[in-house]
């Protein structure tokens, strides 16, 4: 039997905007891109999104989930789930999480790395922090870890969260045989 993979430590930052920002980033000239509302997405193109935006990340929470428990998650009505589309392919995504009225949870942003270097990500990033303040909450907020993109934690900062609170965590990296799997589903 092959060994399990060590997990990973990591420093979890949460932050919070309670106010929504004053500026609007544009996208960028000569990029041909398009967010979509994924109503109630098929569950392999939700995992096709989270390998294809977090693997290199360790996001590995909504990959090892089964098919009901994953349904329950991101077809609830207090889920938003956004695609990103750059020349018409899947290019990122983000999700919202609104089951707390009084707050919109970024609970999920990112780039797949073909989108990376484009100069998208803050015209990204602020189109999903407007989708969060659509349902005008008392505050949005969003979290992020030491094992995240290293921009990750400025981009939020740029765009106007503030941090609030930091916590350890541990991150489990998916092991061969959950590669395996997700292989055998047409995912990675």
């Amino acid at each position: 039997m092959a060994a399990r993979p060590k997990a990973l430590d990591a420093i979890i930052t949460w932050l919070e905007m309670t106010v929504p920002p004053a500026k609007r980033y544009q996208l960028p000239l000569g990029v041909n891109a398009a967010i979509l509302h994924a109503e109630k997405p098929q569950l392999s193109f939700y995992r096709f999104l989270q390998f294809q935006v977090g693997y290199p990340w360790n996001w590995e929470t909504r990959l090892r989930l089964d098919d009901q428990t994953l349904a329950a998650a991101i077809h609830a009505d207090t889920t938003e789930i956004y695609v990103l589309y750059l020349d018409g392919a899947p290019a990122g995504f983000y999700e919202v999480n609104r089951a707390d009225p009084a707050v919109s949870d970024l609970a999920f942003f990112g780039l797949m790395p073909h989108a990376a270097g484009r100069g998208i990500g803050r015209w990204f990033l602020s189109r999903a922090i407007e989708a969060c303040w659509a349902s005008e909450p008392e505050r949005v907020t969003v979290n992020t870890c030491t094992l995240d993109h290293p921009a990750a934690l400025s981009l939020y900062q740029k765009l106007g969260f503030q941090p609030c609170n930091q916590t350890p965590g541990k991150v489990r990296p998916l092991t061969k045989a959950d590669l395996h799997r997700l292989a055998e589903q047409g995912i990675s």
